[in-house]
């Protein structure tokens, strides 16, 4: 059955909220979503739809299917004919409603969605567009060796149970994407944070790191915020590829390479509106050693001060780190992204 260019739902009703869930679950599976993914895109127009009736009396839905030369995946934009939202920062944020609901549906939508817009109606008409995307994952199919070993090492603050400190560690295909976020202050809203981070990245590694620190900004509106770096090496060609993105105070250090390289730190907080982060990308040798470490660990150190690291596998090596440069009066992680054994001086 050939798909639709466009498919629009009036939604005046819940009960016409079911429709359009059920077009849009028949539309995933047609465009090659698994049954799970279907199920979750069928939530977020069941959101979108409750939310046309409860806060807008009511407007449309529009699924429209994505299939281009590079990826397949579905548009769903939700259209109100109410005044539209006030504040859209708070709109999106967990527990936020103006209906006396839980709040949830837009912090959902962020969630399962790779991409999400809210803007005023561009038609001429009052109201609100909520439009968001989400694109069919690549089968994995990795065949080349990794050639990377990754390392981390983590603890709280001394008598603390809950860590603020998270990490990602995401490996598929011929790329891993490795994220260190530190949530601000210590306990459990910092951990808090530094979990609902977490939690995004790991539902969105594959996307453009851009967009995940977008999507990161909007989950964290209802937290104290983090600040966060991500590095994503692909070795699907030679060389392998680094790009590089980071907000606020994570600290990056690189050795073994001869020519330095220039990361650009964006300051601010992930959850306050922090601005775009800048996004680098580099050549990478399986010979350079790449370090994420927190505010938590001392920075004013060399590859030099440690020469009992060489040799060591990339965990040995942070755990080594971490032991030696953590502070007592915050929580502490180190990450070590090297080859199999780290065998290089400080060039740097």
């Amino acid at each position: 059955m050939q798909l639709p260019k466009e498919c629009r739902v009036p939604v005046f009703h819940l009960s016409d909220g079911s429709e359009a869930r059920r077009l849009v679950k028949a539309m995933a599976i047609q465009l090659g979503f698994n049954v799970e993914e279907s199920e979750e895109i069928g939530i977020v127009v069941s959101e979108l739809a409750s939310n046309l009736v409860k806060h807008a009396a009511g407007g449309h839905v529009i699924l429209t299917p994505l299939n281009d030369s590079s990826r397949i995946g579905i548009k769903i934009e939700a259209q109100d004919n109410g005044l539209g939202i006030t504040d859209i920062n708070q709109a999106i944020t967990d527990g936020f409603s103006t209906a006396g609901s839980l709040g949830y549906g837009l912090g959902t939508v962020n969630r399962l969605m790779d991409e999400l817009e809210i803007q005023p109606r561009n038609d001429g008409k009052t109201g609100t567009m909520v439009r968001c995307l989400k694109w069919k994952r690549e089968n994995e199919r990795g065949t080349k060796i990794r050639p990377l070993s990754f390392g981390v090492t983590t603890r709280a603050y001394h008598n603390m149970e809950l860590n603020g400190d998270a990490f990602v560690i995401r490996h598929w295909n011929e790329s891993t994407l490795v994220g260190l976020i530190d949530g601000l202050g210590h306990g459990h809203y910092a951990n808090h944070s530094a979990q609902v981070a977490r939690e995004y990245i790991e539902r969105h590694y594959d996307q453009p790191l851009e967009a995940i620190f977008r999507g990161v900004d909007r989950a964290c509106r209802a937290t104290r915020g983090v600040v966060m770096a991500l590095a994503r090496f692909d070795w699907r060609n030679d060389p392998i590829k680094l790009t590089f993105a980071s907000v606020g105070n994570i600290e990056v250090k690189v050795f073994g390479n001869l020519t330095p390289y220039s990361f650009k730190v964006q300051r601010g907080v992930i959850g306050f509106n922090a601005p775009d982060p800048v996004v680098t990308n580099y050549d990478w040798s399986s010979d350079y050693i790449f370090i994420l470490q927190t505010d938590g660990l001392k920075t004013n150190w060399h590859w030099n001060d440690f020469p009992e690291l060489a040799g060591l596998q990339a965990t040995q090596a942070s755990q080594r780190l971490l032991q030696n440069l953590a502070k007592d009066n915050d929580d502490a992680t180190v990450i070590v992204i090297s080859k199999k054994f780290l065998q290089m001086g400080d060039k740097s």
